[in-house]
């Protein structure tokens, strides 16, 4: 292990910096497949949302997107996954080096919490990757919003995007696409921004505890 791996490793350790209560960043990622143990990262988004005297706003100029180059070697996608997300071979090929995409993300994100609809998924390809580009994942705090959503409204019968997107009349300009998804995510978290004030949980922390709280609910 070189000293420069054993210092990224070192500093992936170190316990969480502050998170920036007066910015969330809500993301979304698409993938080789559906396999967050084995398919590969190909691209992320992610847009900011601000917080100013517990009101929410999603600021579009605080946005970021990327994809990422695939490895030459790399099995090829099948037909359907392509279709799926409209990432083809060529993007693939033309796509940022993923040192620098992660680089450049990390900086992006900073301290600001991460959120996302089942976001142990993003999560998991993310911190895979950069293992692989022998980056420190980020360190920031998670939020899952769909736990946090079942937590808010339980009487919504509810459990993928689409269903929530629906329930609160949400459009996604395009799904499957990070970008769209994200922005789309981040208006979910809009709705239920008044609900978290209503909980007294606007801020991260109380948000992640609120959302721990969907193992106790009927059928968890």
């Amino acid at each position: 292990m070189t000293a420069a791996s054993w210092l990224r490793r070192l500093a992936a350790r170190k316990s969480l910096a502050p998170a920036d209560a007066r910015r969330w960043v809500v993301l979304d990622v698409e993938a080789s497949g559906l396999d967050a143990a084995r398919d590969r990262l190909l691209a992320i988004a992610a847009i900011g949302v601000h917080v100013a005297d517990e009101r929410a706003q999603v600021a579009l100029a605080d946005s970021f997107e990327v994809v990422l180059r695939q490895p030459e070697d790399a099995a090829p996608l099948d037909k359907s996954n392509i279709l799926l997300h409209g990432i083809g071979v060529g993007a693939q090929r033309h796509g940022v080096e993923p040192v620098q995409a992660l680089d450049a993300f990390t900086r992006f994100v900073a301290q600001a919490p991460l959120l996302g609809f089942h976001v142990g998924f993003d999560r998991a390809l993310i911190e895979r990757a950069c293992g692989r580009a022998e980056r420190a994942a980020p360190r920031n705090r998670w939020l899952d919003l769909e736990p946090l959503a079942a937590v808010l409204q339980p009487q919504v019968k509810a459990s993928v995007l689409d269903d929530w997107l629906a329930h609160f009349r949400i459009r996604c300009m395009r799904r499957h696409h990070a970008g769209a998804d994200a922005l789309a995510t981040a208006e979910l978290l809009l709705h239920l921004w008044p609900l978290l004030q209503a909980e007294r949980a606007t801020g991260i922390d109380a948000a992640i505890a609120l959302a721990g709280r969907r193992r106790w609910l009927a059928g968890a």
